[in-house]
Protein backbone atom coordinates (compact mmCIF):
# COMPACT_ATOMS: atom_id res chain seq x y z
CA UNK A 1 0.00 0.00 0.00
CA UNK A 2 1.26 3.46 -0.91
CA UNK A 3 1.35 6.53 1.33
CA UNK A 4 2.14 10.19 0.84
CA UNK A 5 4.91 12.08 2.63
CA UNK A 6 6.79 15.37 2.57
CA UNK A 7 10.43 14.65 1.90
CA UNK A 8 13.95 15.85 1.38
CA UNK A 9 14.58 15.13 -2.30
CA UNK A 10 18.22 16.17 -2.04
CA UNK A 11 20.27 18.95 -0.47
CA UNK A 12 18.30 22.16 -0.90
CA UNK A 13 15.22 20.42 -2.35
CA UNK A 14 11.95 19.23 -0.79
CA UNK A 15 8.63 17.97 -2.11
CA UNK A 16 5.78 15.49 -1.83
CA UNK A 17 6.49 11.86 -2.68
CA UNK A 18 4.79 8.46 -2.52
CA UNK A 19 6.30 5.49 -0.72
CA UNK A 20 5.26 2.09 0.55
CA UNK A 21 3.72 2.07 4.02
CA UNK A 22 6.50 0.83 6.35
CA UNK A 23 6.43 -2.75 7.59
CA UNK A 24 6.03 -3.50 11.28
CA UNK A 25 8.59 -5.73 13.01
CA UNK A 26 7.72 -7.88 16.05
CA UNK A 27 8.89 -5.24 18.57
CA UNK A 28 7.71 -2.24 16.61
CA UNK A 29 4.67 -0.09 15.85
CA UNK A 30 3.19 1.75 12.90
CA UNK A 31 1.75 5.12 13.87
CA UNK A 32 -0.49 7.63 12.11
CA UNK A 33 0.42 11.24 12.99
CA UNK A 34 -2.18 13.37 14.77
CA UNK A 35 -0.05 16.48 15.30
CA UNK A 36 3.46 17.26 14.06
CA UNK A 37 5.91 20.13 14.10
CA UNK A 38 8.87 20.99 11.87
CA UNK A 39 12.19 21.74 13.53
CA UNK A 40 15.23 23.87 12.83
CA UNK A 41 17.09 20.56 12.52
CA UNK A 42 14.99 19.83 9.41
CA UNK A 43 16.21 23.13 7.98
CA UNK A 44 19.85 22.30 8.75
CA UNK A 45 19.37 18.85 7.22
CA UNK A 46 17.87 20.07 3.95
CA UNK A 47 19.36 23.46 3.25
CA UNK A 48 22.76 23.12 4.91
CA UNK A 49 23.32 19.47 4.14
CA UNK A 50 24.29 19.04 7.78
CA UNK A 51 24.04 15.23 7.78
CA UNK A 52 25.02 14.81 4.15
CA UNK A 53 23.06 13.88 1.06
CA UNK A 54 19.67 12.27 1.58
CA UNK A 55 17.36 11.33 -1.30
CA UNK A 56 13.57 10.98 -1.01
CA UNK A 57 13.73 10.78 2.78
CA UNK A 58 10.52 11.80 4.54
CA UNK A 59 11.23 14.62 6.98
CA UNK A 60 10.11 15.31 10.54
CA UNK A 61 10.87 13.94 13.99
CA UNK A 62 8.28 15.60 16.27
CA UNK A 63 4.90 13.91 16.53
CA UNK A 64 1.97 12.78 18.57
CA UNK A 65 0.10 9.99 16.83
CA UNK A 66 -2.32 7.09 16.93
CA UNK A 67 -1.06 3.52 16.86
CA UNK A 68 -2.44 1.59 13.88
CA UNK A 69 -0.41 -1.62 14.15
CA UNK A 70 1.88 -3.28 16.68
CA UNK A 71 4.27 -6.21 16.41
CA UNK A 72 3.59 -9.60 17.96
CA UNK A 73 5.99 -8.98 20.87
CA UNK A 74 4.69 -5.53 21.86
CA UNK A 75 3.12 -5.70 25.33
CA UNK A 76 2.03 -2.23 26.39
CA UNK A 77 0.47 -0.62 23.30
CA UNK A 78 -2.35 -1.50 20.95
CA UNK A 79 -4.05 -0.04 17.86
CA UNK A 80 -6.04 3.06 18.76
CA UNK A 81 -3.69 4.25 21.51
CA UNK A 82 -2.76 7.91 21.25
CA UNK A 83 0.96 8.25 21.86
CA UNK A 84 3.79 10.73 22.25
CA UNK A 85 6.69 9.83 19.98
CA UNK A 86 10.16 11.02 21.03
CA UNK A 87 12.50 12.38 18.37
CA UNK A 88 15.19 10.00 19.64
CA UNK A 89 14.23 6.32 19.55
CA UNK A 90 17.20 4.26 20.78
CA UNK A 91 17.91 0.58 20.40
CA UNK A 92 17.60 -0.34 24.06
CA UNK A 93 19.47 -3.63 23.85
CA UNK A 94 22.59 -1.96 22.45
CA UNK A 95 25.86 -1.81 24.37
CA UNK A 96 25.68 1.99 24.21
CA UNK A 97 22.32 1.96 25.97
CA UNK A 98 23.70 -0.39 28.60
CA UNK A 99 26.54 2.08 29.10
CA UNK A 100 24.13 4.93 29.79
CA UNK A 101 24.19 6.59 26.38
CA UNK A 102 21.17 5.17 24.59
CA UNK A 103 20.95 8.19 22.28
CA UNK A 104 24.17 6.95 20.65
CA UNK A 105 23.00 3.36 20.21
CA UNK A 106 24.61 1.93 17.09
CA UNK A 107 27.06 4.82 16.77
CA UNK A 108 27.33 8.51 17.57
CA UNK A 109 23.91 10.24 17.30
CA UNK A 110 22.37 7.04 15.91
CA UNK A 111 19.48 7.08 18.36
CA UNK A 112 18.24 9.88 16.12
CA UNK A 113 16.61 7.81 13.41
CA UNK A 114 13.67 9.84 12.07
CA UNK A 115 14.71 11.92 9.04
CA UNK A 116 18.31 10.84 9.56
CA UNK A 117 18.60 7.10 8.88
CA UNK A 118 14.96 6.37 8.07
CA UNK A 119 11.78 8.15 7.02
CA UNK A 120 10.41 10.63 9.51
CA UNK A 121 6.97 11.52 10.78
CA UNK A 122 5.77 13.77 7.92
CA UNK A 123 4.12 10.78 6.24
CA UNK A 124 0.64 9.36 6.47
CA UNK A 125 2.21 6.55 8.50
CA UNK A 126 5.58 6.09 10.17
CA UNK A 127 7.53 3.30 11.83
CA UNK A 128 8.67 3.30 15.49
CA UNK A 129 11.30 0.79 16.57
CA UNK A 130 10.97 -0.94 19.96
CA UNK A 131 7.51 0.43 20.70
CA UNK A 132 7.44 -0.54 24.38
CA UNK A 133 10.61 1.43 24.99
CA UNK A 134 10.00 4.35 22.65
CA UNK A 135 6.32 5.29 22.91
CA UNK A 136 4.42 6.96 25.75
CA UNK A 137 0.67 7.17 26.14
CA UNK A 138 -0.76 10.66 25.65
CA UNK A 139 -2.20 11.59 29.07
CA UNK A 140 -5.91 12.31 29.28
CA UNK A 141 -6.66 16.00 29.28
CA UNK A 142 -3.50 17.12 27.47
CA UNK A 143 -3.80 18.53 23.95
CA UNK A 144 -1.96 16.61 21.24
CA UNK A 145 -0.49 19.77 19.70
CA UNK A 146 0.92 20.90 23.06
CA UNK A 147 2.46 17.48 23.65
CA UNK A 148 4.27 17.52 20.30
CA UNK A 149 6.73 19.78 22.11
CA UNK A 150 7.60 16.80 24.32
CA UNK A 151 9.09 15.02 21.30
CA UNK A 152 12.13 17.28 21.02
CA UNK A 153 11.88 20.88 22.25
CA UNK A 154 11.24 20.05 25.91
CA UNK A 155 13.68 17.14 26.33
CA UNK A 156 16.41 18.96 24.40
CA UNK A 157 16.03 22.16 26.40
CA UNK A 158 15.93 20.25 29.66
CA UNK A 159 18.98 18.22 28.68
CA UNK A 160 20.96 21.43 28.25
CA UNK A 161 20.30 22.18 31.90
CA UNK A 162 21.27 18.63 32.87
CA UNK A 163 24.51 18.90 30.90
CA UNK A 164 25.30 22.21 32.61
CA UNK A 165 24.51 20.56 35.97
CA UNK A 166 22.49 23.50 37.27
CA UNK A 167 22.30 23.49 41.07
CA UNK A 168 20.04 25.37 43.50
CA UNK A 169 20.90 29.06 43.55
CA UNK A 170 23.26 28.92 40.56
CA UNK A 171 23.62 31.96 38.35
CA UNK A 172 22.73 30.70 34.89
CA UNK A 173 22.85 32.11 31.37
CA UNK A 174 20.85 30.56 28.53
CA UNK A 175 22.18 31.66 25.15
CA UNK A 176 19.43 31.53 22.53
CA UNK A 177 15.74 31.66 23.42
CA UNK A 178 14.08 29.95 20.53
CA UNK A 179 11.86 27.03 21.54
CA UNK A 180 14.73 24.88 22.83
CA UNK A 181 16.28 27.78 24.77
CA UNK A 182 12.92 28.67 26.27
CA UNK A 183 12.63 25.12 27.55
CA UNK A 184 16.14 25.47 29.00
CA UNK A 185 14.97 28.60 30.81
CA UNK A 186 11.95 26.69 32.13
CA UNK A 187 14.10 23.74 33.21
CA UNK A 188 16.66 25.97 34.96
CA UNK A 189 13.88 27.76 36.83
CA UNK A 190 12.21 24.48 37.84
CA UNK A 191 15.62 23.14 38.86
CA UNK A 192 16.31 25.99 41.26
CA UNK A 193 18.46 28.51 39.39
CA UNK A 194 18.90 31.83 41.17
CA UNK A 195 19.68 34.68 38.79
CA UNK A 196 18.69 33.46 35.34
CA UNK A 197 19.83 35.37 32.26
CA UNK A 198 18.22 34.74 28.87
CA UNK A 199 20.02 35.94 25.73
CA UNK A 200 17.73 36.95 22.86
CA UNK A 201 16.05 39.85 21.14
CA UNK A 202 12.69 38.88 19.61
CA UNK A 203 9.90 40.44 21.71
CA UNK A 204 7.67 37.35 21.87
CA UNK A 205 10.60 35.13 22.88
CA UNK A 206 11.68 37.67 25.50
CA UNK A 207 8.17 37.73 26.95
CA UNK A 208 8.00 33.93 27.00
CA UNK A 209 11.44 33.72 28.63
CA UNK A 210 10.27 35.96 31.46
CA UNK A 211 7.11 33.88 31.86
CA UNK A 212 9.22 30.71 32.04
CA UNK A 213 11.41 32.16 34.78
CA UNK A 214 14.15 34.39 33.35
CA UNK A 215 15.08 37.15 35.80
CA UNK A 216 17.04 39.19 33.25
CA UNK A 217 17.15 39.43 29.46
CA UNK A 218 20.40 40.12 27.61
CA UNK A 219 19.81 41.62 24.16
CA UNK A 220 22.77 40.90 21.89
CA UNK A 221 21.72 43.83 19.70
CA UNK A 222 22.48 46.20 22.55
CA UNK A 223 26.12 45.22 23.01
CA UNK A 224 28.50 42.34 23.58
CA UNK A 225 26.72 39.73 25.68
CA UNK A 226 29.86 38.85 27.64
CA UNK A 227 30.34 42.47 28.67
CA UNK A 228 26.68 42.70 29.68
CA UNK A 229 26.90 39.52 31.76
CA UNK A 230 30.13 40.56 33.45
CA UNK A 231 28.69 43.97 34.20
CA UNK A 232 25.57 42.46 35.79
CA UNK A 233 27.61 39.96 37.80
CA UNK A 234 30.21 42.55 38.92
CA UNK A 235 32.91 40.85 36.89
CA UNK A 236 32.41 37.37 38.38
CA UNK A 237 30.55 35.73 35.50
CA UNK A 238 27.99 32.94 35.77
CA UNK A 239 28.10 29.46 37.28
CA UNK A 240 26.43 27.71 34.37
CA UNK A 241 25.83 28.40 30.67
CA UNK A 242 23.35 26.59 28.44
CA UNK A 243 24.05 27.03 24.73
CA UNK A 244 20.77 26.63 22.86
CA UNK A 245 21.45 28.90 19.90
CA UNK A 246 24.13 30.79 18.05
CA UNK A 247 26.92 29.29 15.97
CA UNK A 248 30.33 27.65 16.33
CA UNK A 249 31.82 30.84 17.77
CA UNK A 250 29.21 31.07 20.53
CA UNK A 251 31.54 28.91 22.62
CA UNK A 252 33.95 31.84 22.73
CA UNK A 253 31.36 33.90 24.57
CA UNK A 254 30.18 31.01 26.74
CA UNK A 255 33.70 30.34 28.04
CA UNK A 256 34.41 34.03 28.58
CA UNK A 257 31.32 34.59 30.73
CA UNK A 258 31.82 31.42 32.81
CA UNK A 259 33.42 31.41 36.25
CA UNK A 260 36.27 28.99 37.02
CA UNK A 261 34.69 25.72 38.09
CA UNK A 262 31.66 26.43 35.93
CA UNK A 263 30.07 24.23 33.32
CA UNK A 264 28.65 24.72 29.82
CA UNK A 265 25.86 22.50 28.49
CA UNK A 266 25.44 22.61 24.72
CA UNK A 267 22.33 21.36 22.93
CA UNK A 268 22.68 23.60 19.89
CA UNK A 269 22.84 21.64 16.64
CA UNK A 270 25.93 22.94 14.83
CA UNK A 271 24.86 22.47 11.24
CA UNK A 272 27.92 23.81 9.42
CA UNK A 273 31.62 24.54 9.78
CA UNK A 274 34.51 22.28 10.70
CA UNK A 275 35.73 23.54 14.06
CA UNK A 276 34.63 25.10 17.34
CA UNK A 277 36.95 27.74 18.79
CA UNK A 278 37.80 27.91 22.49
CA UNK A 279 39.47 31.10 23.87
CA UNK A 280 42.81 30.06 25.33
CA UNK A 281 43.20 32.72 28.04
CA UNK A 282 39.53 32.75 29.10
CA UNK A 283 39.76 28.95 29.39
CA UNK A 284 42.56 29.40 31.89
CA UNK A 285 45.20 28.35 29.35
CA UNK A 286 43.50 24.98 29.45
CA UNK A 287 43.44 24.79 33.25
CA UNK A 288 40.48 26.95 34.28
CA UNK A 289 38.19 24.10 35.32
CA UNK A 290 35.64 25.32 32.79
CA UNK A 291 33.88 22.19 31.55
CA UNK A 292 32.13 21.96 28.18
CA UNK A 293 29.55 19.19 27.73
CA UNK A 294 27.49 18.70 24.58
CA UNK A 295 24.90 16.03 24.10
CA UNK A 296 21.97 14.73 22.11
CA UNK A 297 18.88 14.65 24.25
CA UNK A 298 17.82 11.33 25.81
CA UNK A 299 14.90 9.66 24.12
CA UNK A 300 12.59 6.86 25.03
CA UNK A 301 9.39 6.24 26.91
CA UNK A 302 10.48 7.02 30.47
CA UNK A 303 11.72 10.45 29.46
CA UNK A 304 8.41 11.25 27.74
CA UNK A 305 6.36 10.07 30.71
CA UNK A 306 8.38 12.11 33.23
CA UNK A 307 8.21 15.29 31.17
CA UNK A 308 4.50 14.79 30.49
CA UNK A 309 3.96 14.68 34.25
CA UNK A 310 5.25 18.27 34.45
CA UNK A 311 2.49 19.28 32.07
CA UNK A 312 -0.16 17.24 33.90
CA UNK A 313 0.68 18.97 37.19
CA UNK A 314 0.78 22.45 35.64
CA UNK A 315 4.50 22.98 36.21
CA UNK A 316 5.14 23.33 32.49
CA UNK A 317 2.97 24.95 29.81
CA UNK A 318 4.25 24.30 26.30
CA UNK A 319 1.41 26.17 24.59
CA UNK A 320 3.45 29.38 24.90
CA UNK A 321 5.78 27.96 22.26
CA UNK A 322 3.06 27.49 19.64
CA UNK A 323 2.72 30.72 17.69
CA UNK A 324 1.51 29.36 14.36
CA UNK A 325 -1.12 26.63 14.00
CA UNK A 326 -2.04 24.84 10.78
CA UNK A 327 -4.79 22.33 10.02
CA UNK A 328 -4.42 19.51 7.50
CA UNK A 329 -1.72 17.27 6.05
CA UNK A 330 -1.24 19.55 3.05
CA UNK A 331 -0.08 22.40 5.34
CA UNK A 332 3.14 20.59 6.30
CA UNK A 333 5.06 22.40 3.57
CA UNK A 334 3.80 25.80 4.78
CA UNK A 335 4.89 25.05 8.33
CA UNK A 336 8.34 23.84 7.26
CA UNK A 337 8.94 26.93 5.11
CA UNK A 338 7.91 29.07 8.07
CA UNK A 339 10.73 27.47 10.08
CA UNK A 340 13.10 28.14 7.18
CA UNK A 341 12.14 31.82 6.85
CA UNK A 342 11.77 32.45 10.61
CA UNK A 343 9.54 35.53 10.74
CA UNK A 344 9.97 37.66 13.85
CA UNK A 345 6.73 36.50 15.44
CA UNK A 346 7.59 32.79 15.11
CA UNK A 347 8.53 30.54 17.99
CA UNK A 348 7.19 27.20 16.83
CA UNK A 349 4.55 26.04 14.29
CA UNK A 350 2.36 22.97 14.74
CA UNK A 351 0.24 21.10 12.21
CA UNK A 352 -2.85 19.21 13.37
CA UNK A 353 -3.81 16.38 11.04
Amino acid sequence: MKMKGYAMLGIGRTGWIEKEVPACGPLDAIVRPIAVSPCTSDIHTVWEGAIGERSDMILGHEAVGEVVEVGSLVKDFKPGDRVIVPAITPDWASVEAQGGYAMHSGGMLSGWKFSNFKDGVFGEYFHVNEADGNLALLPEGLAAEDCVMLSDMVPTGFHGVELADVQFGDTVCVIGIGPVGLMSVAAAAIGGAGRLYAVGSRPNCVQAAREYGATDVINYREGDIVEQILDKTHGRGVDRVVVAGGDNDTFLQAVEMLRPGGRIGNVNYLGSGDYVRIPRVAWGCGMGHKTIAGGLMPGGRRRMEKLASLMETGRLDTSKLLTHRFQGFDRLEDALMLMKDKPKDLIKPVVTL
